[in-house]
């Protein structure tokens, strides 16, 4: 019997309201670059792929990720700005670190908050996610963070997805079995795959296809 009902964050509950590129070049224009969305965009996902994978701890990792948000930024800035000095980087990162957590820069899907109101009285629910402590910023921008009085994030955790332990250590501290709970996410590595490897049951949400209805 399902107990406990676990949500992915961006692209499960929420989305960018225009293309990560989009939100780059405009976090350039305030530090009076004028750089091509476009650019932004392929150098972004390019430097997401280059990220290396990192492994469980026991606790969790130092600055709530910041580091490794830094570094992403810096490689995406080697594609689309090498010449820029460090000052600037520094600048650039902080008012993008900012930026991601500002109202407006995230949206709900039409269907969430009443799936959520709907579930609330039949099952406990959290998030599971590889953001960052910002995320509870945004859930209450949003006006879901009544729905998660858990929210399980990665760089406090000690785990990424698709590590089982993400979802295990999760389910442990709601004191719930893996098989007592199910996790609702969009993405087939991450989600799918770890959340069945944890032993819980899944909702695959593919959004060309279906919602969290």
């Amino acid at each position: 019997m399902t107990r406990a009902l676990f949500f992915d964050a961006v692209g499960t509950l929420f989305y960018l309201t225009k293309r990560v590129g989009d939100h780059y070049a405009l976090v350039a224009s305030e530090v009076g670059l004028k750089l091509d969305p476009a650019t932004f965009d392929r150098a972004f996902f390019s430097a997401w792929k280059q990220m290396p994978a990192r492994f469980a701890i026991d606790g969790p990792r130092e600055n709530d990720d910041k580091d490794w948000w830094r570094e992403l930024v810096d490689l995406i800035l080697d594609r689309v700005a090498p010449g820029l000095d460090e000052i600037d980087r520094d600048n650039f990162f902080e008012i993008a670190y900012e930026h991601f957590a500002s109202a407006g820069v995230w949206e709900l899907y039409p269907e969430v908050v009443d799936v959520l109101e709907k579930l609330r009285p039949r099952f406990r629910l959290a998030v599971i996610s590889n953001f960052d402590g910002r995320l509870r910023m945004i859930l209450e921008q949003l006006g879901i963070s009544k729905f998660f009085p858990r929210v399980f994030i990665s760089s406090e955790i000690g785990a990424d997805k698709p590590d089982p332990l993400i979802y295990l250590r999760a389910v442990k501290f709601l004191g719930v079995e893996p098989k007592e709970a199910l996790h609702v996410g969009d993405d087939p590595e991450r989600d799918w795959k770890g959340a069945t490897a944890a032993g819980l049951s899944i909702f695959q949400l593919d959004r060309q296809k279906n919602s969290i209805c």
